[in-house]
């Protein structure tokens, strides 16, 4: 049995934002595909987009990625930490953006470019066992219940074999559901991506190359400072969504059992939570600023109106 690494290795997301962009770590980021999508996965290039440029705006917990594979596929990579009701439609419009960006004007619908989207959450999403769920389009006859398949001539012009390769696919990884020791390859990188460690023993790939990579002594002195700061704000973060969240949700408990209606009950509850996000919304915002970032930037990392932030 290993022993655990002495080695503090930085997070993924931060290895996105500053590490990953490079040729020389292509082969670690290549490793991760590699295993999660089932098949050796070649980067070409990581293509900039307003969600992925340098900028103040990385306090935001949102990082991804857009990168070209030697298939001329798009992946988008994703990272989330605050819970997000609407995330379904969020990567919906994620690959839509991707797909109407690379569309060439008077170009065939064939030319239409593939994405595959891959959703790092780490926090609770949905209702399921599972900690990685894969999202496809096809389509199945109403009566005779058969899956459609494209027929030859539409194959050789999309050159592409089933309808599913065709539209965007998803990857959703809940960090938060694994609690197993790594049995597979993808495992380990699951395993990393949650407890920031690789063992010695892994063997997935890519995974041995990032260990010696995301190594925290590595960085210079102004990175690691730099670390140190974004882990800080990811932390206060959700630490006043998940405060503020709690205490919407008792107050709102505690006025719908004072309406005495199981209608108050629910309304109060569903009020008080909006209310506790919104405040810990406007919390983070106050936050940026003081911390030097303008009041436009700040409203829009948290979401709020520009105009309850200059009150």
């Amino acid at each position: 049995m290993s022993t655990p690494s002495s080695r503090k290795l930085i997070t993924f997301d931060w290895a996105m934002k500053r590490l990953l962009r490079s040729k020389a770590n292509f082969e670690i980021l290549e490793g991760f595909l590699s295993e999660l999508l089932g098949e050796d996965i070649f980067i070409l290039e990581i293509l900039e987009s307003e969600s992925n440029k340098e900028s103040r705006r990385d306090k935001s917990n949102r990082v991804d990625l857009k990168v070209k594979n030697s298939k001329s596929e798009f992946i988008i990579i994703e990272v989330q930490f605050d819970r997000e009701l609407d995330y379904l439609q969020r990567m919906l419009y994620g690959t839509s953006r991707v797909i109407t960006e690379h569309q060439k004007e008077g170009k065939a619908y064939a030319t239409l470019v593939k994405v595959i989207s891959v959703n790092i959450l780490y926090f609770d999403f949905g209702h399921g066992s599972d900690y990685i769920y894969h999202g496809t389009t096809t389509f199945t006859g109403i009566h005779d219940h058969d899956k459609l398949e494209l027929d030859v001539r539409q194959q050789k012009q999309y050159g592409k074999i089933q309808i599913n390769n065709i539209y965007p696919e998803y990857y959703l990884i809940r960090i938060n559901n694994f609690n197993r020791i790594a049995t597979t390859s993808l495992d380990e990188w699951i395993y990393f991506l949650k407890n920031e460690e690789i063992k010695d023993e892994f063997k997935a790939k890519g995974i041995q190359k990032a260990k010696k990579s995301f190594s925290l002594m590595s960085l210079s002195e102004k990175e690691q400072l730099a670390y140190a700061r974004y882990q800080d704000d990811l932390r206060y973060q959700a630490s006043l969504v998940e405060s503020n969240y709690g205490l919407g949700r008792i107050e709102g408990k505690e006025e719908g059992w004072i309406e005495g209606k199981e209608e108050g009950r629910i309304e109060g509850k569903e009020e008080g939570i909006e209310i506790g996000i919104e405040q810990g919304k406007l919390e983070v915002a106050e936050r940026l600023v003081a911390k030097g970032m303008s009041a436009e930037e700040a409203a829009a990392i948290a979401g709020i109106n520009l105009k309850l932030l200059r009150h």
